[in-house]
């Protein structure tokens, strides 16, 4: 038996209704489990807005360290933290479960999983580069923006049970305990740069996949294009398994990703239609309401010692500047 899962906050649960959605109409036959890093009993949502798939709370899955986590780590940072130990939770509770995908929740699946499971029958760890290719184009950005966010996509993993995937699976959670920081300055970005070494201490594991239809996304377009035959849309001819809408924002609709600038809309018409019907889809599930629930185990930034020494340093300064004026 396979399972599905992603990770959110209450602010993302219309990117996770319809990840859920389209497992619905194109995998039945796989489990779909939204983990929740945030506490229901803090938030009274409308009746109508209550997600119709399985919500595993964050506190109910044995994270002994959760709350120096919480502490430790933004909103983003956490979310990504708590991946491997969702693994092991259900490789750990879910003896029927053979193998445990996980996406992140503003990806939508197209197609059969089928060559995924039947990947994770020979290999136990599936991953997806973020690139195939050298960058040829014109921009600034090349390959060097990989360097910095790793060399593989966590936005999506696949795992099957075996005993080289579940030792994985430990070591990662040991390294995200603390260490799953943005922090490009000491090398770390939040889970991907960690990925990095598992092909290499896993080798006979891993799968490194680079089918076209995989994790499509804003940092592969370079190398992909997108058209449509009939209801399916293709990647270099190859049907579309699922595309990961990474920084795409409703509040602006004119922007593939907040964090890139070399595809658009403008450069790139054969993705509009994709993205017109993912932003209908998040409208649908109610994202202008979700989006403005703070997660409840963030708390408000800290003052930074420095900062407050820096201010006290400006302060005869800034009083000079006052009589100045």
């Amino acid at each position: 038996m396979t399972l599905a899962f992603t990770i959110c906050s209450i602010n993302y649960l219309a990117q996770a209704q319809t990840l859920g959605q389209s497992l619905q109409k194109t995998n039945p036959d796989i489990e779909y489990v939204i983990g929740l890093v945030d506490r229901l009993d803090q938030v009274t949502l409308d009746t109508d807005k209550i997600p119709p798939f399985q919500l595993l709370e964050i506190d109910k899955i044995g994270i002994n360290c959760l709350d120096e986590m919480c502490e430790n780590y933004d909103i983003t940072e956490l979310n990504t933290a708590v991946k491997p130990f969702y693994f092991d939770y259900f490789f750990k509770n879910r003896k029927d479960i053979q193998n445990v995908i996980y996406f992140d929740p503003d990806i939508i699946v197209y197609q059969k999983l089928s060559r995924l499971t039947e990947s994770l029958a020979e290999k136990s760890i599936v991953i997806t580069p973020h690139i195939s290719s050298p960058i040829l184009d014109d921009f600034d950005t090349k390959e060097i923006a990989h360097l910095n966010t790793g060399i593989y996509n966590l936005g999506f993993i696949g795992v099957g049970r075996s005993d080289e995937s579940l030792q994985m699976i430990d070591w990662w959670k040991e390294r995200l305990k603390n260490d799953c920081r943005i922090d490009l300055c000491n090398g770390l970005f939040v889970d991907q740069h960690w990925i990095n070494f598992v092909p290499i201490f896993y080798k006979n594991s891993v799968l490194i996949e680079k089918h076209p239809g995989y994790n499509v996304a804003y940092w592969n377009l370079h190398e992909r294009q997108i058209t449509k035959q009939g209801d399916t849309f293709f990647s270099n001819h190859e049907p579309i398994i699922f595309f990961h809408y990474s920084g795409y924002q409703l509040s602006k609709p004119n922007s593939v990703s907040k964090y890139q600038d070399r595809s658009t809309f403008e450069n790139r018409p054969d993705i509009i239609e994709l993205f017109k019907d993912y932003a209908q889809k998040l409208k649908d599930n109610f994202n202008d309401y979700y989006i403005q629930i703070p997660c409840s185990y963030i708390k408000p930034p800290k003052v930074k010692r420095y900062k407050r020494v820096r201010k006290a340093l400006q302060l005869p300064f800034r009083k000079v500047l006052e009589l100045i004026d």
